[in-house]
């Protein structure tokens, strides 16, 4: 009897199904049992592979995209890799509207996966005309048959994590899940996994983490926008100057905000505690996890599961490059410490 081949027939075969992996090193002062869901193990690498597979194949199924399509998105660079990767596979055009303060890594890795980018400047408000939101937009309406993905504002978002990251969390915990942990960007991760283990259990706490310069925060706490909360900032993916309707702001029981600084810092401690090489909002989350802890939020019985959405890879022109955290002041800390390379002659 021969045996078959056991091959995958694509990359979007691999989509969804991450591990769940203890923190250990980083953790060992903390109460609590702390478990990553580690979404750098999606073959792009990030969360959004999850988004981008699902809401381009519910518009094949509800005939919205027809073979030779456009699809376009605003993107602060993960998505439009998503987007790009299962448009090569499907057969798309792939249009994005990126945030200039996306790192130039992911700029770059969105044109080598075949995607138009246009850069737009990331301080102007939403309704800019060079916001990246008004520039997909236009596109969207100049190009005949194009479809806008348009994630900030689709319920779909929410529902693909509903129905994969959610359940995914309950199996892997055992269903002995305490509190979610997770950026807050779209929103659209966060309320999709907090929704479906909500209804498994009302009981977990669910915590989003926010940015200092982005008005989730204020506007959870208050049901109103405050534009005086809006000034730059430099993690991405995380935060907004706006309110995305995929973000279910009654699931989430509260926000926690953190700085650039320390994210980036935590960031690479987890790479030296744990041997996670992660991105730049996965240290948010991680540092989130930290003042959470600080705050007297966990006990020895909690069990706590953090989102880390993305690959460290992303961020080599940024975080884990010495120049640009030296550039943004960075290492002004005691704490802080610069590896040098010593080149043998």
């Amino acid at each position: 009897m021969k045996e078959e081949i056991k091959a995958h027939n694509n990359v979007l075969e691999l989509i969804g199904n991450t591990p769940l992996i203890k923190l250990n090193k980083i953790t060992q002062k903390m109460k609590g049992n702390y478990f990553a869901k580690v979404e750098a193990f999606n073959p792009g690498h990030s969360t959004k592979d999850r988004i981008a597979l699902y809401i381009i194949e519910e518009a094949e199924r509800k005939g919205i995209l027809k073979p030779g399509d456009t699809i376009i998105e605003t993107t602060s660079g993960n998505t439009g890799f998503s987007i790009a990767m299962v448009s090569i596979i499907k057969g798309y055009e792939c249009i994005l509207a990126v945030s200039s303060k996306s790192s130039a890594d992911k700029i770059d890795m969105l044109k080598t996966m075949g995607a138009k980018v246009y850069v737009c400047p990331a301080h102007v408000s939403a309704d800019d005309p060079r916001s990246y939101y008004e520039v997909a937009k236009r596109l969207h309406n100049e190009i005949k048959g194009s479809v806008y993905i348009n994630q900030y504002f689709n319920e779909l978002n929410i529902d693909a994590h509903y129905q994969t990251t959610g359940p995914e969390i309950w199996e892997q915990t055992a269903g002995k899940i305490t509190h979610l942990v997770a950026c807050s960007g779209t929103g659209g991760t966060i309320s999709g996994t907090a929704r479906f283990l909500k209804e498994q259990n009302p009981n977990i706490k669910v915590i989003g983490i926010d940015a200092y310069g982005s008005v989730l925060q204020k506007y959870h706490q208050t049901k109103e926008f405050d534009a005086n909360e809006i000034y730059p900032y430099r993690i991405e993916g995380l935060g907004k100057n706006l309110i995305p309707t995929a973000t279910d702001f009654n699931i989430i029981d509260k926000f926690e905000k953190v700085t650039d600084e320390s994210s980036a810092h935590t960031a690479r401690e987890l790479a030296k505690t744990e041997g996670l090489f992660v991105g730049y909002t996965s240290g948010a989350a991680m540092q989130g996890l930290k003042q959470l802890e600080e705050e007297g939020e966990f006990d020895e019985n909690s069990n706590i599961v953090v989102i880390f959405p993305d690959h460290g890879s992303r961020y080599m022109s940024k975080i884990y490059n010495d120049d640009w955290m030296n550039q943004q002041g960075f290492f002004d800390s005691e704490t802080a410490e610069i590896h040098k390379i010593e080149y043998v002659k």
